[in-house]
Order: C-alpha cells, then structure tokens, then sequence
C-alpha cells in the first residue's frame, strides 16, 4: 500500500480510520526510516486539516500550524504533536470551540499533544520570553486554515531570531551545555538519551537554528547522515517498547537492534556514537564559530574607529613550523605546505594541544585532504611530535577528535579503527574503548614525573587497550600490536620490546595486588620475571594508576593505591642488582678530538653543525630510531659558566634541545696536560630555518666574555608574545639519585620542556657554584628528563645536606 493509499483510507474515516492507516503505516516492514517518518507526517497532515476543515469550513483569520519536531516532519511512531492554532483575535470564542473539535481527537487516541492557541503577536511575545517557544516556531509548518497569516508568523520570527541571534544564541550555548552536564555525552553513555544527551537531537536541532541565524553555520558534511541515524534509531526504540521513550535501555537495545536489521546490540551502539560524535564536534566547532564572530562583532566598532576604518587585520604568532594562533585557534601558516610536509597533522596537532586552543576546523581538512601519508618507519619528528601530544593533558581530547573527525588519526594509527566508539559493557568503564585509551594518555602525562621513560609511558596509555578490538585476550592481541605500532612509529626495537610488555601486563600489578598474597615470595618473584626491569616496573606502576584513574571512580582507590604501592615495592627489591655507576664514556672520535684540540690551542669555543654525525668506527644498529634534529658539535676551553652560555645562545636563536652531552676531555698526552669540555647536542629549529655556525659561535664568544645580555635577550622575547592559558604540566620533579655514582652526585630533574630551560638550570648550578662533571639531557615529547652529575670545586661529591639543598634550589628555581 502506498502513502497515498494510506491517506485516502484515512480521509473519510475519522479517527478511527485515521488510527488504522497510522497502524498499518507503522506496521509496513517495507518502509522505514525517512520515508515512513515523511509518510506517517503527511498522513497526520491530512487527518488533521480534515479536522479543521470540518470544525471550522467558513472560518476566517485562523490557520492550524505544526511547529518543533512535527514542523521538521520527524515524527517517529510515539511522537507528540507539537501544534499552534493562530488567529487575528477577531473571534475567539469560535477559536476557542475549534481548539476543542482538534484537541480532543488527538487525545482520545491516545497521542501526546503539545499546543496552544495564540495570535501572532501573542506568539511572537511568547517566542521573545521563552527561548524553547522561539526555536519550535523556528520550523513552523502551515498544517489548514489562513496560509497568509502562518507565512507572516514565520516571516517576522525568523527576522526577529536573526536580529536578537547576538542576545538569544549565547543562551542557546547556555541551554546546550546546562543538558549536557545533566545528561551527560551521548556517545558514551551506555543507556543514552537519543534526545537529551550531548550529541543527541536537541544539539542537532540547535545546529539548525544557529544556521538560521546567518551567523555561524555547523560543519555540514555527515551532520545529515547522523541526525538521520538517531531519528531511525527513536523510531524502531519506539516500535520495540510501544512507548514515547528516548532513552536507550540496555534490556531494548538487542531488540532496537533486530529491528534495524543490524547484528546486535553492541553494533547499534557503536552506530549511535558514531552519529552522536558528528553532531558532538559539530557543535564544538560551530558554538565556538559563534564566539569568534560575536568577538569580533564587538571588538570591529572600536577597531575601525581606531585605524580610520578598514577591516581590521586579525594577529598570527607562531606557535610551531607551519601552524600559528590566529583568533583563538591554531590554524595553518600561509607558508605551510601540507603536501610537501607529512609531519605536519601531528605538529600542527602537538602546538595546539600544548597551547590549549582547539585547531581549526579549515586546518583539519585541509591537512586530511593533501597531507602525505607518514613514511614507515615514522621519522623521529613525528614520533616527538605524538608524544608531544599525548602528553598535553586535557587538552589533548578535543585536538585527538578534530583530528578523529576528518579521519587522520585512523590514518596515522590503522589499528585505532577497531576501537573507535567500540562500547564497553562493564559498568566500572564510563567511557569507549577509544576515549578510555585517551583519558589514560591525560591522566598518565599528570604521572610523567615519576618516570624515566615519559614517552613510553604516554604511549603505553595509548595503545594498553588496543587488543579489544580483537577476539580473545585483549592484553594478548594487544602485545602483538603494540610491537608492531612501536616499529612503525620509529621505536628502536627495545623500547617495542617495553611497550609490548607494558601492554600485555598492564592488567599485573592491579590484579596481584587485590588477588594474591603479597607475603608469599613466589608472587613476588612472579611479577618481577614478567616485569624484567626497575625501569619497566617504574613505567608499570603509573600506567596501572592512570589506566584505572581513567576508567572510573570505581577502579581506583586510596585502598588499591597502597596494595600497588607495597607490590611495587616488594618487586623492586627483588630487581634490584649492582649499583648502577655512572657509565664511562665513549672514547672521543676523531672529529671530536680535533675539536678539541683546535680549542685548546686558539682559547676560544670551536663548534661544527651539520645534520648527519660521522659513523663512530662501527655500523648503525638495525632498526635504531632516527636522531631528531641535527647535531652540535661544541669544544670549549674548561671555564665557568660554560652551560649556561651554550644554553642561553641556543635559546636565543630559537634552537630546541633534543639531547644534550656534556663532558670533560682530557687531552693526548702528546698535545697537553689540559681539559677541554665537550658539548655533543642535537638541535632542532622551533620554525624556520638553522642559524649559521659562525653566528652561534661569535654569540657563543660574547656570551663567556659577558657582553652578550642573554637573560635580557629571552626575559623580551617573552614579553613579546601574548601569555597563552595552555594546559597546567605536573610540576617540576628535582631528587639526588642515592648511589648512582661513586665520583659525583647525580641531580634527576624532571620537568616540563620550555625555551631557555637548559639556561635557567645552569645559572642554578653555576650560582650554587657546583661544577658539572658530565650531564645527560634527554627531551622526550614536551617533558626534559635530565641528569647532572656534580662536584664541589675539589672534584668530589657533594655532602648528603649540599646535595638536598641543591635539589631544593633547582625545583624552586623551575617552579618560579
């Protein structure tokens, strides 16, 4: 039977008729989706202007008009009828009899009815005070009766809703983000509101009127696709429960499921999070479009009155090569060339995390349409540049699902695909499987000083669930992925070797704890033959912390805290083994020597930069991830201050340190019975391009002799650039490393890279006047994890007190 058909057995029949077409419309199993919700509105249509017509056929000044869900056509099986019946006010009490001969109908066959009896200055009144009212006659729909007067209502609210969209949008945000902290996010809810919950109907319906506006418009690719998705989903939830419900119950979802024809209840989920994440980041990106314009709306007055009109140019600071902020977003450099720069998705991603600002939806698709896959193995930029990211905190989530939106972190990340909105049926979980993995990469970089390792850590948290998207044992499946991600990112193969064991055991520590008894040593034995490494346990024990932090208050407690902390303790006595010396050091290489050398001879700093350093006497070892930056070869004469200078002039011309060696050369026996200090750096240009060796080295001069002002030189640099909020790192971590070295004391700083921190540290240790024997600087993502071995002036290590003091000073030197 056709829509038609239907229609015609319902037109003589009253509601009756009208009851038995709607139960066979509903019943087809033939028709479905947006074809049965057209047809079950058009027969509504019909039905009730039979109504009007009937009650009121010579009636005049009067017209019947759908508004809301039934003005859009959306009427799923159990829908109410959203219903306006306006009138000029010259006739009320036949108004008032009409109102009677169409409500009680609907009512009497049971259906919800939503309406009111208006003029159309007494609806625009209404729509004026009530911002709910004012967005159903949005979508008003003439149903019978004066097609004139529901057209000039339609007229005259849609010009008041542009003219007031300044006043009435920024309450519609409000509106928005008041029910989404009541009903939480759609797509991780496991009893979701289709409706109600963030990324559900009523944001989709409120895209539609930000676009009527004229003053932002939502991303619109997808945005239909879901919104149809979770109306079919109401409506077959409505079909399997006979019921006007929203709210996807667990005990309805198989069921929801066979009447969609999809396999089962955890696929009809995955649906709905799909559909309820378009609209979710379609909403981000369009409420904060309306912020910009709003901004710029009251800022442009005064602007233009300044500058003698013209249109106000907007300000672009750099944040990294290729991406600067521009209104409050990252966006793309007008010298970026995607195309030419795989490396930029994940480098314009790691700014805007570490910023704090969200990036630009233009930017995010237009790096998902031109940039060049990744080659395999990751180059180490990349690698960094993940890290980097990962370990921004908070902000990582919104950057990872702009990415997410446009398809690059599946690009990038192949094996993401089977988690992605992949449900979790437990109730300890309160998130997918994709976003637990990212809320564990938030709370692990909370835990990045407490371990060695930062970047194995944060992406350990990444891929510790990686496996469930597998049949079987997901810390099983996992290890065998993890390995295979750690290669393809650029990973030597013992730090693959970690992260796959970290993986397939990031389940040990938690579960031995609450289930075995820590008093029989063959448990403890037991963990430590898994574990292998103190290194490996250090890593193993944060990662089981943000793994259950980011799974739900459920699976963590000050309680389970301390059973992991007495495991941990327990298995790390079991590793531990001789007492780890400080290394020695490579013998120098020919280059290096020469270096050296020419140093002694000339008194002054000799530095060589290139990109490549010469093969050390033996062959690269296979599978060694590439070195990030380029390398520094530096050789000064031993003197005070040394490290701060090099630091400082590097921090001045904009060079991020990679890796960092310093050390102590003694000279042939043939030369000199003399000591030069050699620097062996990576470094790498924060954007644009290297300086010249010999710019650095004359800047390098001048910083020994003191005329070159470098604290100056950094403290305006600094004042040059608007403070960005960003994301708060972990506070510094300063600690002396007991017995870590028979010759020196080791000071262990862990702490958040930043420009000049290198400078800052050695002016710390310079002022407390210690010297530094050797260091070993590693910049791992966005956090240093550095070593300085240190004596006082006679060569020896620093009393236990000095050494604490130290320690002290450093950390507050970083904080301030």
């Amino acid at each position: 039977m056709t829509g038609t058909d239907v229609r015609n057995e319902a037109d003589d029949s009253g509601p009756s008729g009208y009851a038995a077409a709607r139960l066979r419309l509903l019943g087809e199993e033939a028709r479905s989706g947006p074809p049965r919700r057209a047809a079950l509105a058009g027969l509504t249509d019909d039905w009730l202007a039979g109504l009007f017509t009937a009650a009121a056929p010579d009636l005049r000044g009067v017209s019947l008009v759908a508004v809301g869900g039934y003005g859009r056509g959306e009427l799923s099986p159990r829908s109410d009828l959203d219903l306006l019946l306006l009138h000029d006010g010259t006739a009320p009490d036949a108004v008032a009899a009409l109102a009677d001969r169409l409500w009680y109908p609907v009512w009497d066959l049971g259906l919800a009815l939503d309406h009111s009896v208006r003029t159309p200055a007494e609806a625009r009144r209404t729509a004026g005070e009530d911002l709910k009212a004012h967005l159903g006659l949005l979508d008003a729909r003439h149903l019978a009766g004066d097609l004139g007067l529901t057209a000039a209502l339609r007229t005259t609210v849609l010009a008041d809703w542009r003219n007031q969209a300044p006043k009435r949008l920024p309450e519609l945000r409000d509106l928005c983000a008041e029910r989404a902290e009541r009903q939480g996010e759609l797509q991780y809810l496991l009893e979701p509101d289709l409706k109600e919950a963030r990324g559900g109907l009523r944001d989709a319906t409120a895209l539609r009127a930000v676009a009527a506006s004229w003053l932002a418009d939502a991303p619109r690719e997808g945005l239909a696709d879901a919104r149809r998705r979770l109306l079919d989903t109401r409506d077959a939830l409505h079909l399997a429960t006979g019921r006007a419900t929203d709210r996807l119950a667990l005990q309805e979802q198989d069921q929801v499921a066979a009447e969609l024809g999809l396999l089962d209840a955890d696929t009809l989920l995955r649906q709905v999070y799909e559909a309820a994440r378009v609209i979710s980041y379609a909403s981000d990106v369009t409420w904060r479009e309306v912020g910009r314009v709003l901004r710029s709306r009251s800022v442009r007055p005064r602007l233009r009155a300044m500058l003698g009109g013209g249109r106000p140019v907007a300000e672009r600071s750099p944040l990294a090569e290729g991406v600067v902020e521009q209104d409050g977003e990252a966006v793309l450099a007008r010298s970026a060339r995607p195309e030419r720069d795989p490396v930029l998705p994940l480098r314009a991603a790691a700014a805007a995390a570490q910023a704090g600002l969200p990036l630009s939806l233009h930017a995010v698709r237009r790096l998902a349409a031109v940039a060049r896959p990744l080659p395999t193995p990751w180059p180490a930029e990349a690698r960094e540049r993940l890290v980097t990211l990962l370990g921004s905190g908070r902000p990582t989530v919104d950057v990872w699902e702009a990415l997410e939106a446009e398809g690059l972190i599946s690009r990038l990340l192949p094996d993401w695909e089977r988690v992605r909105c992949r449900p979790q049926r437990n109730a300890v979980h309160i998130w997918t499987v994709d976003r637990h993995l990212i809320e564990t990469a938030v709370r692990a970089s909370e835990l990045t000083r407490r371990v060695s390792r930062p970047d194995l850590l944060l992406v350990s948290a990444l891929l510790h669930d990686i496996g469930k998207g597998w049949p079987g044992d997901h810390s099983v499946a996992g290890e065998i992925i993890a390995k295979d991600v750690a290669a393809r990112i650029g990973f030597d193969p013992a730090d693959a070797t970690v992260l796959a064991t970290l993986v397939r055991h990031h389940l040990l520590l938690i579960e031995t704890a609450t289930r075995r008894d820590l008093e029989d040593p063959a448990t403890v034995r037991a963990v430590a033959d898994a574990v292998g490494t103190q290194s490996t346990l250090e890593l193993l024990h944060a990662l089981t912390e943000a793994d259950a932090l980011a799974t739900g208050p459920a699976a963590w407690s000050s309680w389970r805290g301390s059973l992991v902390a007495d495991l941990v303790r327990r298995v790390g006595a079991v590793l531990a083994g001789n007492d780890p010396d400080e290394p020695e050091p490579a013998a120098p290489t020919a280059e290096q020597e020469r270096l050296a050398i020419e140093a002694f001879r000339t008194r002054s700093p000799v530095l060589a930069l290139r990109a490549q350093p010469e093969p050390a006497g033996e062959e690269e070892t296979p599978g060694a991830p590439e070195p990030l930056g380029v390398e520094l070869l530096i050789a000064v004469p031993d003197q005070p201050a040394v490290l701060p200078a090099v630091a400082g002039v590097l921090a001045v011309h904009r060079l991020t340190v990679r890796t960092a060696e310093l050390r102590t050369l003694r000279l042939p026996d043939d030369v000199d019975d003399g000591a030069v200090l050699l620097l062996n750096w990576r470094v790498a240009a924060e954007y644009g391009s290297l300086p010249q060796a010999a710019r650095l080295r004359a800047d390098l001069v001048r910083a020994l002799d003191g005329s070159l002002d470098i604290a100056g030189r950094l403290a305006e640099r600094d004042a040059a650039y608007p403070r960005r909020r960003g994301w708060t790192a972990p506070p510094p971590r300063v600690t002396v490393a007991p017995a870590a070295s028979h010759h020196a004391t080791v000071i262990e700083v862990r702490t958040q890279d930043a420009p000049g921190l290198l400078f800052r540290i050695g002016m710390a240790l310079e002022k407390a006047g210690v010297q530094v024997r050797s260091m070993h600087v590693s910049t791992l993502g966005a956090n240093a994890v550095d070593a300085f071995y240190v004596t006082t002036g006679t060569g020896a290590p620093l009393p236990d007190g000095d050494a604490a003091s130290l320690a002290r000073l450093l950390e507050e030197t970083l904080r301030g």
